[in-house]
């Protein structure tokens, strides 16, 4: 059995340990009301573009062509984005993001047997920082843009993205993150960012809207795309960011909880051997009045 000296010191030990993941909570729940009021205006907006595009592409063909559209066959690289946060403490929230791009790698390995890499762009350090230990390719370009979250930043990842992609450099560029569902829950994503997905829905309501269109359809069309792919990255940091505070909120909170348990296990713990050290020295002094008479 372990010593009162060390009992206490463990007591002491938990609560500082709990002081701080009780601060570290009440953080990332301030952190997280401002990060989901940001995605929650976010999504209408993009959820809106994708209306307007939906029109835009329904039954134009080839007038609507898009040089960041254009499918080729992947032979030459593929390029994945992993979003992950500068920080741990959140729970499973980055192993599910590293986990799930490297199965997406054999993936598209076993997909397009004929290519010749892939490589990974991380966004977050933890992703940088789980990737630079493999022997992959990898682009270290932007992976401190969470230090600085804005739509610029955004914008210049995928104004480079869009660049490289013109000029073959990748033949297809995804977005792997966790996507924002709840405080307790993200949903993992797997999303193609180029080529964009050329949409055909005649039957949504946004096909069907009556448009006077100025210029034309095809011009705004393509002024349209590289907005959609820079709105598509920015949306995907900012599910990301409020998947990350939602994580952590729900981990220090876990965290918390198992230290109050372990505390009243500490002090009972102490209590016991406290009595059991109070009988003992009662026991001995007993004795020696014993043996005195």
């Amino acid at each position: 059995m372990a010593s009162l000296k060390e009992v206490k010191s463990r007591i002491t030990s938990v609560i500082s340990t709990q002081q701080i993941t009780k601060a570290m909570k009440m953080v990332a729940a301030a952190k997280l009301k401002r990060a989901q009021d940001n995605i929650i205006r976010m999504r209408p907006y993009a959820a809106s573009l994708y209306g307007i595009m939906s029109n835009l592409t329904s039954g134009q063909g080839s007038d609507t062509e898009s040089p960041y559209g254009k499918e080729r066959p992947v032979k030459k690289k593929v390029l994945l984005i992993p979003i992950t946060s500068d920080k741990g403490l959140c729970g499973a929230f980055n192993s599910t993001v590293n986990k799930a791009t490297l199965r997406r790698i054999e993936e598209v390995r076993k997909e397009f047997p004929e290519l010749i890499s892939v490589e990974i762009l991380p966004l977050g350090k933890k992703g940088f920082d789980f990737f630079k230990k493999k022997e992959l390719p990898l682009n270290a370009d932007h992976y401190t843009i969470f230090s600085n979250l804005d739509f610029a930043h955004a914008e210049a990842v995928s104004e480079s993205l869009m660049h490289a992609f013109i000029n073959g450099s990748y033949d297809k560029v995804e977005l792997i993150f966790n996507e924002f569902k709840n405080v307790a829950n993200q949903n993992l994503i797997v999303e193609q960012l180029l080529p964009v997905k050329q949409t055909d829905d005649t039957t949504s309501s946004s096909s069907q809207t009556d448009y006077i269109f100025e210029p034309s359809k095809e011009e705004i069309y393509k002024d349209l795309i590289p907005k959609s792919i820079k709105i598509q990255v920015f949306k995907a940091l900012l599910e990301s960011f409020a998947g990350e505070q939602g994580a952590r909120m729900t981990a220090m909170s876990k965290a918390t909880d198992n230290a109050g348990e372990l505390l009243k296990e500490l002090r009972l713990t102490y209590n016991r051997t406290r009595q059991a050290a109070i009988t003992k020295e009662i026991l001995e002094i007993v004795a020696g009045a014993e043996a005195l008479n």
